[in-house]
């Protein structure tokens, strides 16, 4: 993973870990539940931000080289790895 993302990750999962613990806060008052729904939407849209950020370095690092790389079973490896990525991201 490249530098500068592994950094913007961490900000945002230590982000992610305050809103968890205000969303678990709210449960805890006993606050509307629309209310804590839409703030579990914030949080789970920001995992997936966090997802590309990883894939997109995923894509620049690891399958680039592969791609650019002779060795046909890595390829395969790649593209497999890919294939699960789009069927995992279609049953979320």
């Amino acid at each position: 993973m490249k530098p500068e993302t592994k950094k913007e990750c961490l900000k945002r999962m230590s982000y992610l870990r305050g809103h968890l613990e205000g969303v678990k806060k709210m449960l805890e008052d006993d606050v509307y539940c629309i209310d804590v729904i839409k703030q579990n939407r914030a949080v789970i849209n920001a995992l997936h931000k966090v997802n590309e950020l990883i894939l997109d370095s995923h894509f620049n690092t690891c399958v680039l080289g592969a791609s650019l790389g002779k060795d046909k079973k890595k390829q395969k490896e790649m593209i497999n790895e890919l294939m699960g990525i789009y069927k995992t991201s279609n049953r979320i």
